[in-house]
């Protein structure tokens, strides 16, 4: 088994100019998230199951994030997020957890461009080019024009992101302020449209199918609900970075707690089920259009800014991963590099690739997040172990937050159901019919070969170390 290698130290650091409640904006990611699996979910299990689940799994969410709040201010200059957490509290008994959870929790959040661009194409064709139903073949790979606006918007959010940090953060309080525009009219709107009806709603969940199928969703889910932490990878640039983290993380959690409930069954409730089911991915169209009229055009270009949002803090997150993943020996060094304005362009240029090859292969957004799922949740697994391992390994360590005792209890609770998730879900989603062999063959051909790659890694460090030792001698 390979050790890690101590190299110099990087002097690559990444500028502290953000605030919590920059944090949190990017939290509004989540709820403009929900937009991909809300239609799928109520059309599976009935608005009332939605509802309940999304609420479970938010619940979860909140226990897991408020762990995270403790390390966050443990490690206070890693931009490496919960991966970094979990790196630091395996590496004596598995150092090869640092790879397979860096590149686990990168992979979902690296490939969001791919996920919410096909969300976009979707939308774009629904409302203003029904009509236009072409393809273009290319051997194995198909292009239509969902897709290529895809390409487009994937090409777009890349330029935003190399432009520079305060430039980003512009871009995310514009589109988290237009965010709040089609979330009103899915919260409140309905309730005075008198076509509410949340009776009709039903609940699909019956039996031991109905719970396997329930475990199958909260994996889905997870990914939407659990992707609040991103508040912890930006922990180096806040300005203060123990206080900022915390309040970052307990804001974006109680917010969308709230949004992930209530959505279900005022949207579900005024579309219906009926709508829901015939088409799951875009019938916010027609909600729109009988909502507000004329000004369906207008709301559905808000709800795209709410994908911009979505992307912008994505490709923010997972460039730093990537960035922090090179400058640690974790992966090629050679990506953890900033530009003059402090972006990590190499990494960037990572992303801009693999989002385009796998929206042209995948195609499908929920075929996407099924396929990252597998890691990302692996990687919480990690994470929230590491919490009480460094309970157990590091009990004098700095900890500008401690927790009560109750939580190591609480993390070994939520360490056993996130296995079991991740065991039913990773083996069972074919049964919500979104994702198959195909998708869980790709998930772990990419962590096994981001594992392989931190092993040649750590023997390259390994022999530079040695000739710079015989060097000196």
């Amino acid at each position: 088994m390979a050790e890690q290698v101590a190299l110099p130290e990087q002097t690559e650091q990444l500028p502290k100019k953000m605030r919590w409640f920059d944090g949190f904006a990017m939290s509004m990611t989540m709820p403009a998230a929900l937009i991909a699996t809300l239609g799928a979910s109520v059309a599976d299990l009935g608005g009332w199951g939605a509802a309940v689940l999304w609420a479970i799994s938010m619940l979860i969410a909140m226990g897991v994030n408020w762990i995270y709040t403790e390390l966050a201010t443990m490690f206070p200059e890693s931009s490496g997020g919960i991966s970094h957490y979990a790196a630091e509290a395996w590496k004596k008994r598995a150092p090869w957890v640092a790879p397979l959870a860096s590149v686990g929790y990168w992979l979902p959040w690296g490939t969001n461009l791919a996920t919410y661009g096909a969300v976009t194409g979707a939308l774009v064709q629904a409302q203003w080019f029904p009509e236009s139903t072409w393809t273009m073949d290319f051997g194995p790979i198909t292009l239509n024009l969902p897709i290529t606006i895809g390409i487009a918007v994937i090409l777009f959010m890349y330029l935003v992101n190399v432009i520079g940090v305060r430039f980003t953060m512009a871009f995310v309080y514009i589109t988290a302020g237009i965010l709040m525009i089609p979330l009103f009219a899915f919260i409140v709107l309905p309730l005075f449209s008198g076509e509410w009806r949340p009776a009709e709603l039903t609940w699909n969940l019956h039996g031991m199918e109905g719970l396997h199928k329930a475990l199958v969703w909260l994996y889905i889910m997870a990914w939407t609900t659990f992707g609040i932490e991103v508040c912890a990878t930006f922990a180096p640039e806040y300005r203060d970075s123990v206080k900022d983290t915390t309040k970052a993380i307990k804001a974006a959690v109680l917010f969308c707690l709230g949004v992930f409930f209530l959505i279900p069954i005022t949207l579900g409730g005024y579309a219906g089920e009926a709508a829901i089911q015939e088409d799951p991915a875009t019938f916010f169209v027609a909600s729109f259009a009988s909502l507000i009229g004329g000004a369906a055009d207008v709301m559905v270009l808000c709800l795209i800014a709410s994908l911009l949002l979505i992307m912008t803090t994505s490709v923010a997150d997972a460039s730093r991963v990537l960035f922090t993943m090179g400058k640690t020996g974790i992966t090629v060094r050679s990506v953890g590099k900033l530009n003059r304005r402090g972006v990590p362009v190499r990494a960037l240029n990572v992303m801009l690739v693999l989002n385009i090859v796998v929206l042209v292969v995948l195609q499908s957004p929920l075929a996407i997040i099924v396929t990252g799922n597998l890691g990302y949740i692996l990687t919480h697994i990690f994470a929230v172990s590491g919490f009480f391992m460094l309970r157990k390994d590091r009990p004098n360590a700095a900890r500008p937050i401690k927790l009560a005792r109750w939580f190591v209890p609480l993390s070994v609770f939520l360490t056993a159901f996130m296995v079991l998730i991740l065991v039913v879900g990773a083996t069972g989603f074919s049964v919500t019919g979104y994702g198959g062999f195909k998708e869980l063959a790709i998930a772990l051909g990419i962590l096994a070969t981001g594992v392989v790659m931190w092993f040649f890694v750590q023997k390259s460090d390994a022999r530079k170390a040695q000739e710079s030792d015989s060097f000196t001698r």
